[in-house]
């Protein structure tokens, strides 16, 4: 789980990148000014939490056998689809209902962070 971790890790923080940059230069002046900045949140949280999932997965390499931290992996996963995915289509496609979705990624956000700090409580 350790190198799934780190390559999930690493894919997503050069998605995030892309995304960013094609905010900059390719929608830049097709979004309002409110949907640009919700843009740049899911970018910005796609990038946290790629470099959390490199930092899980550096944890799991010292823990194999932790489930905590392999709970975390899926779990911030979930979350990088669900708040971030429902920013970037809530961004581009002004369907609002899709912003109803992203308090569910921020909870999986959340509890990720929890099991990792479970598994540095419990030993």
């Amino acid at each position: 789980m350790s190198r799934l971790a780190i390559l999930l890790g690493a894919g997503n923080a050069i998605l995030a990148i892309l995304l960013g940059a094609f905010a900059a230069h390719a929608v830049r002046d097709s979004l309002s000014v409110k949907m640009l900045s919700v843009f740049h949140t899911a970018v910005d949280y796609h990038l946290y939490h790629a470099l959390g999932l490199i930092i899980v997965g550096l944890l799991i390499s010292q823990r194999p056998n932790n489930l905590l931290l392999n709970a975390s992996v899926v779990t911030m996963l979930m979350g990088l689809v669900i708040f971030c995915g429902s920013l970037y289509a809530l961004s581009l496609s002004g369907l609002t209902w899709i912003g109803m979705m992203t308090p569910f990624g921020g909870i999986a956000f959340m509890v990720s962070w929890i099991l990792v700090l479970f598994a540095f409580i419990k030993r």
